[in-house]
């Protein structure tokens, strides 16, 4: 069997870490090699990452074009700073690359039609990022909800709170430094929070309404945001991201990082779901799912664990193998959610409506 060759663009530490050796199971220690997929090479704006890539056993191409043209290379994951992954995804996409791109996949909506007409025309596989749908315990999660564990749905409450941004250098990372890459609380981590909320509740968000939270850190992009949305089901909820909320020591800030449903015959809470764990041994913290009912507790658990990054990429190259090729549609609906939710906090707090034309 022929296997798909992807290259990496943009190699920091996600990248490193998450991508390559868990992704594509470059940690032999960890992770069984991929059947029908390899990572044949990888480019960075930064040359200091070349010795990075060549330890892992990796080709290093000088530039992203050149991937582009090598005709040995069938997709690229676009790992770089969101300013760049319209570009990147565009140039990729025209050279018959199929394509796997962070969110969001563009900083604004006109390129993200770009993107999906570009892919549907040249019948190219377009992914968005959107890797914790495949946590084990977030499937465990909306399995429970579904089958009716929490009654009556009637709130959910999503919160990614951290603290980025205090030190020089997160300052002047592109995160923080400037608010068009949509890189602060809401472009990067609000935009989790929206596509998990409609895994879990099996709806479409249809309006949504966010406030700022007051500045304490001297950075261009927000700080943080309070976030309701409203969707098709009729459930309500809200989100809460920010920059500024330090949450004790590692350990403490990523099993905050999680959510809340509630329902009318009880309620379910998971520690450290929305982050870049998957729950293998060995892990910083052994993430969990909860189930209250008001008379008891108990934690739930899974039947297996799945690689959050490595199930991104395997289910990208199933579509490729399949002929049926991703449309990157997802990504441009929780974009359109991002936008909305700054549009909202800058005409402080006015509900902002999603076109159908989007949410469904």
């Amino acid at each position: 069997m022929k296997k798909l060759r992807y290259a990496i663009l943009g190699f920091g530490g996600i990248a490193e870490r998450r991508i390559a050796q868990e992704g594509f199971a470059l940690d032999r220690a960890r992770f069984a090699p991929h059947v029908f997929i390899e990572l044949a090479g990888a480019a960075d704006i930064s040359a200091g990452r070349k010795q990075v890539v060549e330890k892992l056993g990796l080709p290093w191409y000088e530039s992203p074009d050149a991937v582009f043209k090598d005709a040995g290379i069938d997709g690229v994951f676009i790992a770089s700073n969101n300013a760049s992954h319209f570009a990147l995804a565009n140039k990729a996409l025209e050279a018959g690359k199929h394509v796997i791109v962070e969110k969001p996949m563009a900083t604004n909506l006109a390129e993200a039609d770009t993107l999906t007409r570009l892919a549907g025309s040249r019948k190219l596989s377009l992914s968005v990022d959107q890797m914790m749908v495949h946590n084990s315990y977030n499937r465990k999660a909306r399995e429970l909800v579904a089958g009716g564990a929490l009654g009556e749905l009637n709130d959910i409450t999503l919160h990614m709170e951290f603290c980025y941004g205090s030190t020089p250098d997160e300052a002047a990372a592109w995160r923080c430094a400037n608010p068009q890459e949509l890189g602060g609380p809401i472009g990067d981590v609000a935009g989790h929070c929206f596509y998990m909320a409609e895994f879990l509740a099996c709806s479409t968000v249809k309006a949504v309404a966010a406030v700022l939270t007051p500045k304490t850190l001297a950075i261009p992009v927000e700080n943080g945001a309070f976030i309701r949305f409203r969707m098709e089901s009729g459930l309500t909820g809200s989100l809460r991201v920010s920059f500024n909320d330090p949450r004790g020591n590692l350990e403490s800030t990523i099993l905050n990082l999680g959510y809340e449903i509630y329902g009318s015959q009880g309620s379910l809470k998971t520690y450290g779901t929305l982050f870049q764990l998957s729950g293998h041994p060995g892990e910083p913290v052994q993430i969990r799912v909860e189930l209250e009912s008001g008379r008891s507790s108990e934690i739930v658990g899974v039947d297996e664990v799945r690689n959050i990054y490595q199930q991104i990429i395997l289910d990208h190259a199933e579509s490729i193998r399949s002929g049926k090729p991703m449309t990157g549609q997802d990504g441009v609906h929780n974009l359109e959610l991002v936008l909305a939710a700054y549009e909202s906090a800058a005409g402080h707090g006015k509900e902002i409506l999603i076109p159908a034309r989007r949410s469904s």
